[in-house]
């Protein structure tokens, strides 16, 4: 059996990808279950976080296991196949290791260093445990990639390197401002009451805002977050839990909004944001900017100006210019320049616009464009947005699929964070040198994983050939004890030690030797060798296997 590692994260996907492939609790259970009941899986585990959704089970065949845990992302995550397949990454056996062990050290999180992803690891694992979907080799890899994720943070700096996601989003929210500065005073409204959203309202909180409000569809939990925020000693906030009936009220009131819920479609609807806009300011929220070009009155058939226009006036969408490269969309090179012509002779007046010479200059181009790699694409030219007003609603939305209507960024007075654009914030971040620490630890901890992986396999073999040393022993002792009935006890002891230490010491080289080639690249051949050179029984072999596994440690994850 293998590792095999199928998925796709805010690096292989765009994040509309991502929000439509994102797993419910019960859908990733229920891919667990389907994995370990496929044929080729022998062990499965899904971590699954607001920027990645990610398959790892143990297979007995390659291709086919990449076939199956493709098609069972797809199944459970309700995007077709062939749409899915274009975003996925695959990694196997010591690549495997090496990306979760990356992963879990925050060197693939979207903010690189956030030290969250180690939660969600032990998650994914705990939930894998409780399916018993995860055997030896899936427990021993997430929890060694928890320990790396611990080395890397505390035997470096990669802390420095990045924040959380939360952190990371409220310095978006601020800008350019320093984030205590900005939160101080303000009135946060927090909806959720996961880990994520906790810790966006701790850290709201520490900032300095005067008044959390936490509303959760299971109100127990609002109460119970809103009571520890109280009772923290790192914080002088005023907290309190309101049911999710009571977030449209309190928008209005709230300066800062986080929400991280798990819910499947939208929380909060652009309508829903801007009556809680009109609500504070009293007047209808308006759009900061229009989204498509003004409209320009357009000549209609018979008008002046138009003989041998030839394009069908009646036809143009309004909103474009009759003589702008929108116009022109489509067009094939000898209509072009025939519409060159007419442009460059026309009297057409357009206050604020190009100069007909230089809309023929333009169309000129186009048509030489036309002329070698065909027809003109059809796009729209909108004019420059205008400045937008101070923002003074802030929402930042943490969850995936979003929890916040896309929307809600055009509105005037209005900023919003969302994954989309924080992905986009941090893809040129600078990363610390740090990093390149961690990533020496994390290439010396997957050897050593995979000389520890190799060195265990042969194991069984090793226990197994010991068990036979030990049979012929004991068959030789009890045969010697017949034909020598008058030794005593002392000296039948002397006897049965001599034997033991004639065959520990002839096991002893060879056994510690073959534990040493067998840990190192390509050594999976030396248990076939033992098995082969002292004829042993494989069942006695897969029966030590079993053994090994039921003993081996399945605690939680500290």
């Amino acid at each position: 059996m293998s590792l095999l590692v199928v998925g796709l994260s805010h690096r292989s996907a765009p994040v509309s990808v991502l929000e439509r492939a994102a797993l419910s609790m019960d859908a990733q259970i229920k891919l667990l279950q389907d994995t370990v009941a496929a044929e080729p899986a022998g062990e499965a585990a899904v971590l699954a976080t607001c920027n990645r959704i990610e398959l790892y089970a143990d297979v007995d065949k390659f291709h086919a296991g990449v076939a199956e845990l493709s098609t069972l992302l797809a199944q459970h995550s309700g995007v077709g196949l062939d749409e899915l397949t274009p975003y996925l990454y695959v990694h196997y056996e010591d690549r495997a290791v090496h990306h979760l062990f990356s992963v879990a050290c925050g060197l693939d999180s979207m903010v690189v260093g956030e030290g969250q992803i180690l939660g969600q690891i032990k998650d994914s694992l705990a939930r894998a445990q409780d399916l018993h979907t995860a055997g030896r080799l899936l427990n021993d890899l997430f929890q060694q990639a928890l320990r790396v994720g611990k080395r890397a943070h505390s035997e470096t700096g990669i802390d420095r390197a990045g924040q959380s996601l939360v952190t990371f989003g409220l310095e978006q929210l601020a800008a350019a401002a320093d984030v205590p500065a900005w939160a101080r005073g303000r009135r946060a409204l927090v909806i959720g009451a996961g880990s994520m959203s906790s810790l966006a309202a701790a850290t709201l909180a520490r900032a300095g805002v005067a008044e959390v409000v936490v509303a959760n569809r299971t109100f127990e939990r609002a109460e119970r977050l809103a009571q520890i925020l109280t009772e923290a000693d790192d914080n002088a906030v005023t907290a309190r839990a309101v049911e999710m009936s009571a977030v449209p009220g309190e928008l209005t009131r709230a300066d800062v909004v986080v929400s991280c819920t798990g819910a499947t479609g939208l929380v909060l609807t652009a309508e829903a944001v801007a009556q809680a806009v009109e609500g504070r300011t009293g007047q209808p929220a308006v759009a900061a900017s229009p989204d498509v070009e003004p409209e320009i009155p357009l000549p209609t058939a018979g008008a002046a100006g138009d003989e041998n226009c030839p394009l069908d006036l009646a036809a143009v969408p309004t909103g474009f210019s009759v003589m702008g490269e929108a116009a022109v969309a489509g067009m094939d090179a000898a209509t072009l320049e025939q519409h060159a012509a007419w442009v460059a002779g026309g009297t057409i007046e357009r206050p604020g616009r190009r100069s007909p010479e230089a809309d023929a200059e333009l169309i000129t181009a186009l048509a030489a464009t036309a002329a070698t790699v065909g027809r003109i694409p059809e796009r729209r030219r909108p004019e420059p947005p205008a400045e937008r007003p101070a923002p003074f609603f802030f929402l930042l939305d943490l969850a995936m699929p979003r929890d916040i209507d896309a929307a809600v960024h055009r509105l005037a007075g209005v900023r919003l964070v969302d994954i989309e654009s924080l992905a986009e914030s941090s893809a040129d971040a600078p990363m610390a040198a740090d990093v390149d620490l961690v990533r020496r630890i994390v290439s010396d901890e997957v050897a050593a994983f995979g000389a520890a992986q190799r060195a265990a396999h042969i194991t069984p073999t090793v226990v197994a050939l010991r068990t036979m040393a030990a049979d012929v022993v004991a068959g030789e002792i009890a045969r010697l004890d017949g034909r020598l009935p008058d030794l005593d006890d002392r000296q039948r002891g002397e006897i049965r030690q001599a034997v033991h230490r004639v065959v520990d010491k002839l096991l002893h080289a060879p056994t510690v030797r073959v534990k040493q080639l067998a840990a190192e690249p390509g050594g999976a051949g030396y248990a076939d060798a033992l098995r082969t050179l002292f004829d042993l029984d494989p069942e006695t072999v897969a029966s030590v296997s079993r053994a090994v596994d039921s003993t081996d440690t399945k605690d939680r994850p500290a």
